[in-house]
This record gives C-alpha cells, sequence and structure tokens, in this order.
C-alpha cells in the first residue's frame, strides 16, 4: 500500500522562486529563506519519496473564473510551469502520479466530495515556488513525481477550514488504500499572514503566525472553529488560504512530531516551513482490514458494471489515456478548426499528433471502435453533426445495425437528428449510408 511518510507546511509565495532563480542564495537579505529550507531538502534527499502530493492554490492562471471549483485534482501525466505574465520560470515539466491521482479522485468521490479534475494546465507559483527549493532536480530532472490538488480560495465563498480538514482525512483513506508501494509527503501551501490588496495591503501578524503553528501542530481543533472573518482579522484577507493547511493536518495523526520549524518575514508575506511526521501506534490488522473496506467502499457505485455487454465507463483512466483524441475532436466545437479539419483532415491530424490508430478510427467513422478506444459519445456527436451524419447513424453503427433496422427499434423511426445547428442542419444529406 501507498505510505504517508511525512508532511511539510510552507508558504508559496513567489519570492521563493524570484530569489532562487536570480541566485540569491548569499544575498543577507534572501539568505534566510533558503537556510530554513535546507532540513527540508536534507530529509527529502533522504527519505527520497515517490510522491509529493501538492496543495496550492492558482492564482488566476490556469484556472479563471469561467469555471472555478473548490477541489480540482490534477490526474495528468505532465505538468509545466505556467507563464504568468512574464514568462514561464525555467523549470522542466514534472510528472505526475495519474495512477495514484485517479485513485483519490475516486476515493473522494465516494466519501462524497464533490471533485473536479484537470490535465493538460499549467502549474504557477502556488505549486512551483516552494517545489523548486524544496526538491532539487539532478541533471535537471525531478527526483520523483506530484499529485496536484489546487483549491479554489479566492472567489467567496470557499471550502470552511474544518470542510478541508475532513477532506485530509479522505486523502489519508485514500492513499492508503493505494494498492501499490509508495512513500508519499504532502506538502500544503501558502500563507502565512499577508494582505495583498486595497488599503490594508501589507498587513502582517507575526504574533498571530507564531501562534497558528502552535495550534496547528498541537491544537487544530481551535484553528477549525475559526471563520474565513478570524483569519483574515488575525493575518490579513489572502492569509484565509492556510485552510489548505488544514487538508494536510486531517491527514496526519492527531498527535505529530515536528522535526523543523522556522519564520521568516522579508516583506509582503510570513514565510513559514515546518517538517512533520507522524506519531501514532499502528495495529497492522486493523490497518489492512480499514484498507479492504475502503477500496470496497470506493468500487460500490460501479459494482457490477463490468457485466452489462457493450457498455464503456469513461473513467478517469480514460480520460487519461485517450484525452489527446478526445482534445482533438473537442476543436470541433470551433467554427474555425470545423472548416480546416473538411478541408483537410490529415493537416489537423499532424498538428495534433495523432496516432495511426487514432487517425484510422475518424477518417472511416468508426464509431464502435472510437468508443472502444476512449472516445466518449458527446464528442462522437459532434464529429457527426461536422460531417453530416445523424446520432441514429451513430447509434445504428454501434449496434452493428443498418438505419433501418435501427428505427424499427424506436417508437418513432423515422426521426432523424443531430446537434448541428439550423444553419447547417439544411446541408446535411441523412440519406448517405452511415460509416461503418
Amino acid at each position: 500500500m501507498a505510505n504517508i511518510i511525512g508532511a511539510i507546511a510552507c508558504s508559496h509565495t513567489p519570492t521563493i522562486g524570484f530569489a532562487l532563480d536570480a541566485a540569491k542564495q548569499q544575498d543577507a537579505v534572501w539568505a534566510p529563506i533558503f537556510k530554513a529550507f535546507e532540513p527540508v531538502q536534507q530529509w527529502l534527499a533522504e527519505k527520497k519519496p515517490d510522491v509529493l502530493l501538492v496543495i496550492y492554490n492558482d492564482h488566476v492562471t490556469s484556472f479563471f473564473f469561467d469555471h472555478y471549483s473548490a477541489f480540482a485534482l490534477g490526474i495528468g501525466e505532465s505538468y509545466p510551469a505556467a507563464d504568468e505574465g512574464g514568462g514561464a520560470r525555467d523549470l522542466p515539466p514534472v510528472a505526475g502520479h495519474a495512477g495514484l491521482a485517479r485513485h483519490i479522485g475516486a476515493s473522494l468521490m465516494a466519501d462524497e466530495f464533490d471533485m473536479s479534475f484537470f490535465q493538460d494546465k499549467a502549474l504557477d507559483h502556488g505549486c512551483f515556488s516552494p517545489l523548486s527549493i524544496l526538491w532539487p532536480r539532478a541533471n535537471g530532472a525531478w527526483p520523483g513525481s506530484i499529485v496536484p490538488l489546487q483549491m479554489g480560495v479566492l472567489q467567496f465563498p470557499v471550502p470552511s477550514a474544518r470542510r478541508c480538514y475532513k477532506l485530509g482525512q479522505g486523502l489519508r483513506r485514500a492513499i492508503e488504500s493505494y494498492p501499490e508501494d509508495l512513500n508519499v509527503v504532502l506538502v500544503a501551501t501558502g500563507g502565512l499572514s499577508h494582505q495583498v490588496h486595497g488599503e490594508r495591503a501589507g498587513f502582517n501578524n507575526t504574533p498571530w503566525d507564531h501562534q497558528f503553528l502552535d495550534l496547528f501542530e498541537n491544537d487544530p481543533e481551535t484553528l477549525l472553529n475559526m471563520t474565513h472573518a478570524d483569519f483574515a482579522r488575525l493575518g490579513g484577507w489572502e492569509s484565509a488560504e492556510v485552510v489548505m493547511w488544514m487538508a494536510m493536518r486531517g491527514a496526519m495523526s492527531a498527535k505529530l512530531h515536528c522535526l523543523h520549524r522556522e519564520y521568516y518575514l522579508p516583506s509582503m508575506t510570513g514565510i513559514a516551513v515546518a517538517l512533520y511526521e507522524n506519531v501514532a501506534t499502528v495495529d497492522a490488522a486493523l490497518t489492512a482490514r480499514a484498507i479492504e473496506q475502503h477500496r470496497a467502499h470506493i468500487a460500490h457505485q460501479t459494482h457490477g458494471v463490468e457485466e452489462l455487454p457493450g457498455t464503456y465507463p469513461f473513467t478517469l483512466e480514460t480520460s487519461v489515456r485517450a484525452y489527446r483524441v478526445n482534445k482533438y475532436l473537442h476543436q470541433l466545437i470551433d467554427p474555425g478548426f470545423r472548416a480546416r479539419f473538411l478541408a483537410s483532415p490529415e493537416a489537423t491530424y499532424d498538428a495534433a499528433q495523432l496516432t495511426t490508430e487514432e487517425r484510422e478510427l475518424i477518417s472511416t467513422r468508426n464509431w464502435r471502435g472510437m468508443i472502444q478506444y476512449g472516445v466518449i459519445f458527446f464528442l462522437l456527436e459532434k464529429l457527426g453533426a461536422a460531417v453530416g451524419v445523424s446520432n441514429l447513424h451513430i447509434y445504428a453503427a454501434m449496434r452493428g445495425q443498418s438505419l433501418a433496422d435501427f428505427q424499427q427499434t424506436r417508437n418513432a423511426p423515422g426521426a432523424l437528428y443531430s446537434v448541428a445547428s439550423t444553419s447547417t442542419a439544411g446541408a446535411t444529406n441523412w440519406d448517405k449510408p452511415a460509416a461503418k
């Protein structure tokens, strides 16, 4: 099983990444930052974890307010550094552990956390600022992989400290029930006291920062009873992002061993870094039984689906595996792409780097084959609308029937339709044979 071997709490201010990239390690102003992180670097180098689960928030970089989620889990295979307005940092992409991420996502959904999931998104300083100093790269390569958990803490209402703590409890169940042997370290980012907007910009409260760190380790229940207004009053409005730390705290044991703790306030944000290990007596038999029960809990809602013939659930695993071809077909909602696809499909295949199999599936309109490959149906109907094939043609082809035979199974045999707009429906030739 996967094992949580420790947890790190640290600020994610861009100050950290700036100082590192500018080689300020020996500068008197910046040196305390690097010295504070050194024991954690050494601990990570000694423990050599396989995966870091990084709890962070995006700063309106890769996530915008057209769709803003409370809990968004990265399930992709790689994450580059984001361009936040002045060019991306010179960092290589970090690998994602898609298998663990999918398991965590399924587990949290089973625990009734309404997760959203993302792939193909760059990560901003919320993740990479602390990651780049915590996990030095050897020969340009990161030491392991990550699972990023992005929390929407900028647009209120946002999750409470207690809700984040409960999410952390779910994270522990999820990680420890993962069947592969992995060593996992939790990294909670954000804070401490700071406010970066309005007339109160520049507010800090160092005594509160130290009190928060004491409570976080020894009395988290007091923090769970605090409101966002409480955190803002004591630490500044943007410091309310410390609720992300509570997700890490919830995943750890009730009693913690603090191996290292340091605090520094160079400018706008109280920069803290702390390293924790669990203090708990584990009963192996009880743990094993709990893990088996939780795995059954995760699988409960879809148990038996495998017995349904001709049924292909679109799961997180399918989404990651077939992401490229689904992303390609999703572009059919763009009129410009549709025109290029209809005029010269091979050029669009090349641009998307589709495999030979993917090109063949689309070119031959192999509707059943695309479903079996991992294309979700609602992109098939977009392809059908673009090329002038009705939904009924697609349904018939997936069943291996002619359109006429399939129509005889419907209450209204003559009904043909698609998602094409009325402006294009008149040009559709419904009478042409469906591709097999």
